[in-house]
């Protein structure tokens, strides 16, 4: 894809994020990596309503080299890329059943979800949850590039998700997927149920590594 591009489908992907409920307001950020930096939404900016060309591209550094003021959650962005150099692009969301999940008490930090579907094992695999930091903080882009370099999603405590993909399309739909099993979880919470057993994890693993 060219610049433009990755802009169009950033401000796409945004709308239908925004319009489904899975971020509100101002809240949220999406940004891609380029060769020569990252495109990442605009501070303030209600992903519902992004304009393509108004989207901020930064260098590695954070500075500004086009389009307006990045998000404040910036470095912590840079922090998953260079934990995870393969990976293109990544989604921050404050939706509702995931900060709903990182509320509760008792939760097990290391792996947060129950492995409920097998969509969540194939896309997510386990959760860590990242201890609570004020949003925008060098201790939290420190705290979640120490975690992404070994998982490709982590939940914030009290905060939201961040999570990393392949390509865009594919950390969009890994955020939408860890959203989705939050929403189960929440549902369940109070009920008896199954989950999947190390064995069916460790056939959907061979088939569909991530």
């Amino acid at each position: 894809m060219t610049e433009k591009e990755m802009r169009n489908a950033m401000a796409l992907h945004g709308q239908s994020l925004f319009n489904r409920n899975y971020t509100c307001g101002g809240s949220g950020n999406i940004s891609v990596r380029l060769d020569d930096g990252i495109l990442i939404t605009p501070t303030n900016s209600c992903l519902g309503r992004l304009i393509p060309d108004r989207i901020a591209k930064i260098d590695w550094s954070g500075q500004l080299l086009a389009g307006d003021r990045p998000s404040k959650e910036w470095i912590l962005h840079l922090a998953v890329y260079r934990s995870r150099p393969d990976d293109k692009a990544v989604v921050h969301l404050h939706s509702p059943h995931a900060v709903a999940v990182s509320c509760l008490e008792a939760l097990d930090p290391a792996d947060v979800l129950p492995p409920i579907t097998p969509y969540f094992v194939m896309r997510i695999g386990r959760l860590p949850l990242v201890p609570y930091y004020p949003p925008g903080a060098d201790a939290l882009a420190e705290a979640v590039g120490d975690i992404a370099a070994n998982y490709n999603a982590v939940l914030l405590a009290r905060h939201g998700t961040v999570v990393a993909g392949k390509n865009l399309d594919d950390a969009v739909y890994n955020s939408e997927e860890l959203e989705e099993t939050a929403k189960l979880f929440i549902l369940l919470k109070n009920s008896r149920y199954t989950v999947l057993d190390e064995a069916e994890i460790l056939e959907l693993n061979k088939r569909f590594p991530r």
